[in-house]
């Protein structure tokens, strides 16, 4: 059984919300994008991505032959590469779009998707937005930010203060759909056994409600229904100012 609920809210500061999402439990597809770039273009990005994501899936859900634009990843399973491909093609769309109207010049979009499939998530991203696994009362982060940060502390081994970014560098991102023509997208899978839950969120709320404020809020149980909608308060009660969105599902098992 899989039950999800998803939610997104323009937050204290900004006038329009650049997040877009999808909950999709009969696709058994989660997918949050928050996107980048003037005159509203953040918006489209980060529509058009979802759309081309939900739209591959749907289309490859039977039983019919599949082409693979971009390859196929052999340790990845047939959803693991379903989601990879689909995340390629939504660069491809983004990036085209960029392309062909002025206006949306330098507009992107980060990314953060989950498929299941029986036991198996697959899990694909680029950018800063990030999927959590909440299983036995831990919560663990499946995702790798790209980040200005995240890249520094990598290569440096995470020396402490001394060699920590400037505030000012810490949340460019060093990869999202859109920006160029080829992207990297990060795959990853994993086994479920059941009673974990799957929180997609934008920085809109991991920037304001830490990883143990998460595990905190997740641990003190209910549904998806019930628990989005406190994440989303607790974060603006927090100030935040950014776009925030989250979808959060709860697998129960085949």
């Amino acid at each position: 059984m899989l039950e999800a609920h998803g939610l997104s809210d323009v937050g204290h500061a900004r006038k329009t919300n650049e997040d877009s999402f999808i909950s999709d439990t009969a696709l058994q597809l989660f997918v949050v994008a928050d996107g980048m770039g003037g005159h509203s273009a953040g918006e489209v990005a980060s529509s058009l991505a979802v759309d081309a994501i939900a739209g591959f899936i749907r289309r490859t859900e039977g039983d019919g032959d599949v082409s693979w634009p971009y390859g196929i990843e052999p340790r990845l399973s047939f959803s693991g590469n379903r989601l990879r491909t689909a995340a390629h093609l939504a660069n491809r769309r983004v990036f085209r779009a960029a392309e062909r109207h002025d206006e949306y010049t330098g507009m992107g979009t980060t990314i953060v998707g989950a498929l299941i499939s029986g036991r198996r998530l697959a899990v694909a991203n680029a950018g800063d937005s990030r999927l959590y696994l909440f299983a036995d009362g831990r919560l663990t982060q499946l995702t790798h930010d790209d980040t200005w940060a995240a890249t520094v502390l990598a290569a440096q081994g995470n020396s402490g203060p001394a060699g920590r970014p400037s505030s000012s560098m810490r949340h460019v991102l060093t990869n999202v759909l859109g920006a160029r023509e080829e992207v990297d997208v990060h795959v990853s899978e994993h086994d479920l056994s059941g009673g974990e839950m799957i929180l997609l969120c934008s920085d809109g709320l991991h920037g304001v409600l830490d990883d143990s404020t998460l595990q905190m809020m997740l641990s003190a149980g209910g549904t998806p229904v019930e628990i989005v909608p406190q994440l989303i308060e607790t974060a603006l009660t927090r100030g935040a100012k950014d776009n925030i969105t989250a979808v959060l599902a709860r697998y129960d098992g085949e």
